[in-house]
């Protein structure tokens, strides 16, 4: 049997989405001084990238962006060490006392940002670490909660969400499939 999706956000619904998390960082913070962008590995990273440049586009300030690859700080690890390609983390700026902003595109049990945030501290101590998704889809495991969320869509365990990008790593739409 085949399985069925549908298609929560279109191209226009992320561009939206998008658009509000960028303008709810703004109002959270007072502007965007002194914040940096991490997107985790690989979805995340392109989330962050469109938000910083719409934060850009409203603000006039280039970000701060890095990206951080979480597969060391997994708590599986142990159980596939020797299965999991180590990414590459890259964070080209002290994150010491930023306000920093960490990315990913689908919120889940919560342990993918557990993993980000304990590497995230390994480059040293933000002054604030806030977290910003494309979807929250439920069901966590740890007391995480995303600061600014583009679209909440409860789903079951046997559900999943994709986010589709275009080549150059643009969203392009946000699907549930059954």
């Amino acid at each position: 049997m085949a399985a069925e999706s549908t298609v929560i956000l279109d191209g226009a619904g992320v561009r939206r989405a998008l658009t509000r998390i960028a303008h709810e960082i703004i109002e959270r913070n007072k502007g965007v001084a002194n914040i940096a962008l991490v997107g985790i590995r690989s979805g995340g990273v392109y989330i962050a990238r469109e938000i910083a440049s719409r934060l850009k586009e409203i603000e006039g300030e280039s970000m701060l962006v890095g990206e951080v690859d979480i597969t060391l700080y997994r708590d599986d690890f142990k159980g596939h060490s020797l299965h999991l390609p180590v990414g590459k983390t890259d964070i080209p700026f002290s994150v010491e006392g930023k306000m920093v902003v960490l990315v990913d595109d689908v919120l889940f049990t919560g342990r993918t940002i557990r993993a980000a945030m304990d590497a995230i501290m390994d480059h040293g101590r933000p002054a604030t670490i806030q977290l910003a998704v494309l979807v929250d889809r439920g069901h966590r495991e740890l007391p995480i909660r995303a600061d600014f969320v583009g679209r909440n869509v409860p789903t079951s365990l046997k559900e999943n969400i994709a986010v589709i990008f275009d080549e150059r790593g643009t969203p392009t739409e946000v699907i549930l499939e059954k």
